[in-house]
């Protein structure tokens, strides 16, 4: 599974984007073809007309995106905001962008939803797209039962151009909007993963109510603890790589599926597997799933 922001913002915050977003479709293409490429894309920032075909290019045979820019928000999250709300940074309570999210499958997608932040939980210029959460449920052939899939993307810090005490309060409402989605639309007996672009990088308030608000495994920190279970194929420095980054993947596992991640690696990242074409690497990983022999809905043995 690749958790991979391609940076498709369009002009005037970007521009000249279009050739790399077009390697990026061809590559993942390519890669399909040759049989290399990851069986799930979580995609983030698909916002331009290029990014979204770049994201069409990849071919994968299942494809869901959203929010949509003009899908309805949930209640206000709260009372306003630290701070004054300023129209030239973007808070203009006006959604110019969807969610820019996008799940890509070689399986199946049996079922779908999307659902923006609620109203007052976003801050600066983040506050023009429709941010929220994509969730699409799988079915792997020979697997027991579905697998969810989660994505997001979440609201920037000095990015947003809005004060700190003002867009850390955002995240935390965020926070509190993607482990209610979850719970909405998961279901504990299932496995589940929970990708995308977290914005928490070097920023403990933030990890910190994250994961009081989602206590699930964090990739990074699964494999940190045991790397004679997990192959780290990339440069992780310090004692806590999951600081040093905003793309996270977390995990799951359901009553009767196990899932775990058994090999991490960087994409896209100017090595092995590409030149650099975003602002962000791609982070891969691959998961072992398991479960009891004879178990009802498997179509073959683990």
């Amino acid at each position: 599974m690749l958790t991979y922001n391609v940076e498709g913002l369009a002009w005037p915050a970007r521009s000249g984007r279009g050739p790399k977003l077009k390697e990026i479709g061809n590559r993942l293409a390519a890669m399909r073809a040759a049989g290399a490429a990851p069986d799930v894309v979580l995609f983030q920032e698909m916002f331009s007309r290029r990014a979204t075909q770049a994201v069409t290019a990849a071919d994968y045979p299942a494809l869901v995106a959203g929010p949509a820019r003009g899908a309805a928000q949930p209640p206000r999250a709260g009372p306003r905001l630290p701070g004054r709300r300023v129209v030239t940074r973007g808070e203009i309570g006006i959604k110019f962008l969807s969610g820019g999210l996008a799940i890509a499958s070689e399986y199946p997608i049996v079922s779908h939803s999307a659902q923006p932040f609620p109203r007052r939980a976003c801050a600066g210029i983040d506050c023009l797209a429709n941010k929220g959460v994509l969730h699409a449920r799988i079915v792997i052939p020979g697997v027991p039962g579905t697998l969810d899939l989660f994505n997001t993307h979440m609201n920037s810090q000095r990015a947003s151009r809005a004060p700190e005490d003002r867009h850390l309060a955002a995240h935390r409402r965020q926070s509190r909007a993607i482990s209610e989605f979850v719970a909405l639309e998961g279901d504990i007996a299932r496995p589940m993963v929970l990708g995308g672009d977290f914005n928490m990088r070097h920023s403990e308030p933030r990890f910190d109510r994250f994961v009081e608000m989602q206590p699930i495994a964090i990739v990074h920190r699964w494999c940190s603890e045991r790397p004679q279970e997990c192959d780290v194929q990339m440069s992780w420095d310090g004692d806590e790589p999951w600081m040093d980054t905003q793309d996270l993947q977390l995990f799951w596992s359901g009553e009767g599926v196990t899932i775990r991640p058994v090999r991490v690696e960087a994409m896209f990242d100017g090595g092995a597997t590409g030149p650099r074409l975003s602002d962000h690497d791609g982070f891969r990983v691959t998961y072992d799933l398991s479960w009891p022999a004879g178990m009802p809905g498997a179509a073959c043995a683990p």
